[in-house]
């Protein structure tokens, strides 16, 4: 989605400014970028680095000049359950997912402000909708997302400062998520195979990265505070609001049928 999303601002006329963890990658989105005859640079960056998101987010503005859009789009999944994963692997996920999030909108925020015209994007997920078995550590982050933006927009609301913010819950998008998430053989108490795990959630993505980012800029200009992306999406948080307790026997079956 982050690829994607570049090269539709940059379509748009965006100067962009761009962060990975793989160089390799950045750069390679970045040359595409260029095509379009916008500014843009390019940095490696872990975001569960504090220090050098900040940093990061100070020579973003001195190439720049301004900040006027942060998408906060780094994203790592791990499949365990509750009892049997290993907090390594939480906190590793939490650092990337949550902190991350945390970080840049913090590094990035009184740059926004001071440009006068500013929107802060963070992804959070349809699994900030609804508790999936397996998924816990990735929902608390998801959730966390969620919450954190949406107290966030309403204070933005309330400063009247003209910098705004949106929660995106996208659902199955054609991304490499699942293929670098990390899965433990305590799913296997589910019902699960860890081996399997990966191309069975895969299945169920519908939603190319192009689509999602296009729902994404189109949230940003009507102010959306929330944003959902596929069918998917929309069918989940549907669910969760006819059915906010039932819903969890519903998951448990479909869970099953993933076997």
């Amino acid at each position: 989605m982050g690829r994607e999303l570049a090269l539709e601002l940059a379509k748009r006329g965006c100067h962009v400014a761009l962060s990975d963890i793989h160089a390799e990658n950045v750069e390679a989105t970045a040359e595409k970028a260029r095509a379009f005859g916008v500014k843009v640079t390019a940095a490696k960056l872990d975001v569960a680095d504090r220090k050098a998101v900040y940093d990061w987010a100070d020579e973003v503005v001195r190439e720049h000049g301004k900040v006027n859009l942060v998408f906060n789009n780094a994203g790592v999944a791990l499949a365990a359950t509750v009892e049997g994963m290993n907090y390594d692997d939480f906190e590793w996920l939490m650092n990337i997912n949550f902190w991350g999030v945390v970080y840049g909108t913090k590094a990035f925020l009184p740059y926004l402000k001071a440009s006068g015209d500013g929107h802060i994007v963070n992804i959070s997920s349809v699994f900030g909708l609804a508790g999936i078995p397996s998924q816990s550590a990735y929902n608390a982050s998801k959730f966390a997302v969620r919450g954190f933006t949406e107290s966030l927009r309403v204070e933005l609301d309330m400063m009247k400062c003209g910098v705004s913010a949106t929660s995106i819950h996208p659902g199955g998008i054609k991304t490499n998520i699942a293929k670098a998430a990390r899965s433990d053989a305590s799913i296997t108490a589910l019902g699960l195979n860890p081996a399997d795990a990966t191309s069975n959630f895969e299945k169920a993505f519908r939603t190319t990265a192009n689509q999602a980012a296009k729902v994404m800029l189109r949230a940003v200009e009507r102010d959306s505070r929330r944003a959902m992306i596929g069918a998917d999406a929309f069918a989940i948080d549907g669910m969760v609001r006819l059915l906010p307790g039932a819903y969890q026997s519903l998951v448990a079956f479909a869970t099953t049928r993933m076997k």
